[in-house]
């Protein structure tokens, strides 16, 4: 009797002591990681322009460079750290000729995390609000990748005026969420290392997990301020709020039919569902438009980024 006595002590004092360091390890690097978080937003400033939607302190940023009669907006997919570094292998080919900005979504990037609304309509005029009060004169030529497919395709739809033509990355398109066998979704396990900052103690991580930088197109500097990006911006509050509401946004922007501007895309062959390539591809007849198909991951910029750069060229230029 004595011994099972002894024996109950020593395994809830060891739950305990188990319970306690697993608590002091995950308090000590939430800490430490919020600690160099402010340290790195110091380092590397925002190098757009910062701008407040809402009127709640809460800011958007908006990076542009070059100039040119055309204004290309660059629109990322659905959890993409910094897109101002994602897209920069493609826009760095276009800049000569045009003016570009990249639009960050809250969430994305320097742009703040937002308490405000992820549904669609919120988001557009978000969008809109942001380049307008960032100085950019529509109309606008729009490069969404994947999940911002759905934006820009709402955003001709309600104001045909502020939109010469869509050239899609890979773009989702209404249609296609309503018959996906599986739908977008996040890890809650990789929000946890995130948000604690455990994440910065795996090897590798961001190397591998960053697709600019796993395909080379970025100098050391570059990588390594995408990198204090990407410790912060990994499966936020913003990016779970989206996928929460892909579906309802799919609805409404597919009740308000097909876009009366001319809507290209360069489609990934590396897409295992044929469903995904059809919509697309079915979106782009419907207005007049074209499609590309590529030899290439869902990351279709930066895989081909001469030749999108070349074939975006000569759809602007018509």
């Amino acid at each position: 009797m004595k011994k099972v006595k002894i024996f109950k002590w020593i395994l809830t004092a060891s739950l305990i002591f188990l319970v306690v360091s697993i608590t002091f390890i995950i308090g000590s690097s939430y800490f430490e990681h919020r600690k160099l978080v402010e340290q790195e937003k110091n380092e590397y400033p925002a190098p757009g322009i910062l701008v407040d939607v809402n009127d709640d302190g809460n800011k958007l940023h908006v990076y542009t460079e070059g100039e040119g009669s055309k204004t290309l907006v660059f629109m990322s997919g659905l959890g993409t750290s910094s897109p101002v570094y994602d897209f920069k292998v493609l826009y760095n080919k276009l800049s000569d000729d045009y003016r570009i900005a990249i639009l960050e979504r809250a969430g994305y990037g320097w742009s703040d995390i937002s308490s405000s609304p992820r549904d669609i309509g919120k988001v557009l005029e978000e969008s809109r609000r942001a380049l307008r009060l960032a100085g950019e004169k529509t109309p606008y030529v729009l490069f969404p990748h994947s999940l911002a497919g759905l934006e820009a395709l709402y955003w001709a739809i309600l104001y045909p005026e502020e939109i010469e033509a869509i050239i899609g990355l890979d773009p989702l398109v209404p249609g296609y969420i309503e018959q996906a066998e599986e739908k977008p979704a996040l890890s809650p396990l990789i929000t946890i290392l995130t948000r604690t900052g455990l994440v910065r103690n795996q090897a590798d991580v961001f190397e591998n997990n960053f697709h600019a930088v796993k395909k080379g197109h970025l100098t050391e500097e570059e990588a390594e301020i995408a990198r204090t990006i990407f410790f912060r911006r990994v499966q936020t509050k913003n990016m779970w709020e989206e996928v929460d509401l892909v579906d309802n946004n799919s609805k409404i922007v597919a009740e308000q039919g097909i876009p009366n501007i001319p809507f290209y895309a360069f489609i990934s062959t590396k897409n295992e569902e044929k469903h995904w390539r059809d919509s697309i591809i079915s979106y782009t007849k419907a207005s007049g438009g074209k499609h590309f198909m590529l030899d290439a991951d869902h990351y279709i910029h930066l895989d081909y980024p001469e030749l999108i750069a070349e074939k975006s060229r000569e759809i602007i230029e018509k």
